[in-house]
C-alpha cells in the first residue's frame, strides 16, 4: 500500500497541475470509487462540477483538495489507486474508474484502481480555515507534519501498552508510517519492533521518530518506493528509493551496518524485517 511519501508525491504533482483549475465535468465509472460518498453517482458528480479547486492537501494517507463554495474532496488511493494526468481523447483502460476534466485543458485527471479498495467522496469543509474535514479530522498528523507533537506522542507511546511497530501503524496515533517505513525507520533507531511501548525512555522515542523522518525524506527525494508499476506519480512516472531499503524485504541478506543476516518475522499477517545484531529483540518479562 502507497504510504506517506508515495502519497506526498502526488499530492505535490496534483497541487502543481490541479489547484486553481475549475472542473467542467465528472464521470463515475465504478460505484466502489464513491462508497464513501453515500448519496450516490449523481450527486458526488453534481458536487463537483464547476467548482474550483482551491489546493491540494493531504493528512496521512489522505489527500483532501478544497473546492470553492465550501466543500472539500477527500480521497484515498488503497492498495492500488492511481491519479494520473493523461490526454482525455487516451483510451479508458480496463481499471479506470473516475474521470475528471477541467476548464481550458485537453488533459484530464483519472482515478484508476486495479483493486479498488481506494475511493473518493465530497463532504463539508472543517469550520476553521486549513483544519482537514470532520471526516478525517481523527487521522493524526504525521512525523513531516508541522503540527506533529513529539513529547505528546512519547506520552501516549508510555500509555499505549503494545508493541512499537504496531503503534507507528496505528493512523489515529501517528499518521502516514506503513509497513515499509516502519521497519527502515526502527532499523535507523536501533529499536526491535516488538519493544513494548511502555518501557521506551524518551530519547529512544527521539531515535525513532528522527529515523522515520529521515526515512521518509529521502524516499521523498526519490519519488517514492515502488515494487510494481502500481505506485506512480500523476505522470505515471515510478519512484526508485526501493533501491536504498536497509531491511525491508532483504531476508538473509547482510545488514548494510554490520553484515548479520536480514530476519524476517510473521507480524499482523505481513512481515518485519529486522537486524539481529542491531536490532536486538526484547526478552520477555516475567
Amino acid at each position: 500500500m502507497p504510504e506517506l511519501p508515495e502519497v506526498e508525491v502526488v499530492r505535490r504533482g496534483l497541487q502543481a497541475w490541479a489547484a486553481g483549475r475549475r472542473v467542467t465535468d465528472a464521470d463515475v465509472l465504478h460505484p466502489r470509487a464513491i462508497r464513501r460518498h453515500l448519496p450516490g453517482p449523481a450527486d458526488f458528480v453534481a458536487r463537483v462540477r464547476g467548482r474550483r479547486v482551491v489546493a491540494v492537501n493531504r493528512r496521512g494517507k489522505y489527500l483532501w483538495l478544497p473546492l470553492d463554495g465550501g466543500d472539500v474532496l477527500v480521497g484515498h488511493l488503497g492498495m492500488s489507486g492511481q491519479l494520473l494526468v493523461v490526454a482525455a481523447t487516451a483510451p479508458p483502460g480496463p481499471h479506470l474508474r473516475l474521470r475528471f476534466g477541467f476548464a481550458d485543458d485537453r488533459d484530464e485527471l483519472r482515478f484508476v484502481d486495479q483493486r479498488t479498495f481506494g475511493g473518493f467522496f465530497v463532504t463539508p469543509a472543517a469550520d476553521e480555515d486549513g483544519e482537514p474535514p470532520a471526516a478525517i479530522a481523527h487521522i493524526a498528523p504525521d512525523p513531516l507534519d508541522p503540527a506533529f507533537d513529539e513529547a505528546a506522542f512519547f506520552r501516549a507511546l508510555r500509555r499505549r501498552r503494545t508493541g512499537l511497530k504496531r503503534a507507528l501503524l496505528d493512523q489515529s496515533f501517528i499518521s502516514g508510517v506503513g509497513n515499509i517505513y516502519a521497519d527502515e525507520g526502527l532499523w535507523r533507531a536501533r529499536l526491535h519492533w516488538a519493544r513494548p511501548t511502555e518501557t521506551l525512555t524518551r530519547a529512544e522515542v527521539s531515535r525513532v521518530v528522527a529515523g522515520v523522518r529521515e526515512v521518509m525524506s529521502a524516499a521523498l527525494v526519490a519519488g517514492g518506493t515502488s515494487f510494481d508499476t502500481l505506485y506512480v506519480n500523476v505522470d505515471g512516472e515510478s519512484g526508485y528509493f526501493d533501491r536504498s531499503l536497509h531491511v525491508y524485504g532483504r531476508e538473509d541478506e547482510p545488514c548494510d551496518r554490520c553484515g548479520t543476516p536480514i530476519r524476517r518475522d510473521p507480524f499482523m499477517n505481513r512481515s518485519a524485517y529486522t537486524c539481529p545484531h542491531c536490532q536486538p529483540r526484547p526478552r520477555r518479562r516475567r
